[in-house]
């Protein structure tokens, strides 16, 4: 079983994901054509190692897990409205939440995909995107469409419109300007990619 808090998500964790992503193949094939999630496992480890990120709370309780990598790993992205993704970028393409999980669950696993994509030398980082209408039920944003993310949400780490079609937007966040940091510590990484999305405390004058 993974630690508490975010780690990576191999093959050696997957057990610990919902079992509903266990053997979902949809990023992974295209057309009518369905991959083997197996030897699409071997194939990610191989060419980039850890392909997602998985969030336990303190009991080993699954809150949340992502999924991730170079995004010739994920044909569907090809098929989409405003695809394809670059092919530079890492792709984020799902989100897993668990009812009741807080909001910085979210946030958290999209801060580890940011700090390991830029760890490893990557010029970007995508994501495909919905602007949902205004008033939008956080269920409808994060758990019923597990596949996009909410635009507004991307907004928040600095993500920029490549393409749209509709209401989908492919988006995209430059990873140059971020600070490297040690390989293969992911608390550190994550640490150092939050830091740089928190803003900085403004003092308070005396009355």
């Amino acid at each position: 079983m993974p630690d508490p808090g975010v780690s990576g998500l191999t093959s050696g964790s997957l057990h610990a994901v919902a079992p509903v992503c266990r053997d979902c193949v949809w990023w992974q094939s295209r057309g009518n054509r369905t991959a083997s999630k197996q030897r699409w496992i071997e194939r990610a480890e191989e060419d980039w190692g850890e392909w997602g990120s998985v969030y336990l709370d303190d009991h080993g309780r699954l809150l949340g897990s992502l999924q991730y990598g170079p995004s010739h790993l994920f044909p569907r992205a090809a098929d989409l409205p405003a695809g394809p993704a670059s092919d530079d970028a890492a792709l984020v393409t799902c989100l897993y939440l668990m009812r009741g999980a807080t909001g910085w669950v979210e946030k958290s696993l999209l801060l580890a995909a940011i700090g390991e994509s830029r760890d490893r030398g990557v010029a970007a980082l995508e994501a495909f995107a919905y602007s949902y209408p205004e008033r939008e039920t956080q269920e409808e944003r994060f758990l019923v469409h597990r596949t996009v993310f909410p635009r507004d949400f991307l907004d928040e780490f600095g993500f920029v419109t490549l393409r749209s079609h509709g209401r989908v937007q492919l988006c995209r966040l430059e990873l140059g300007g971020l600070q490297p940091v040690e390989e293969g510590r992911r608390a550190k990484v994550l640490r150092v990619v939050q830091d740089a999305f928190t803003p900085t405390p403004v003092p308070i004058p005396r009355p």
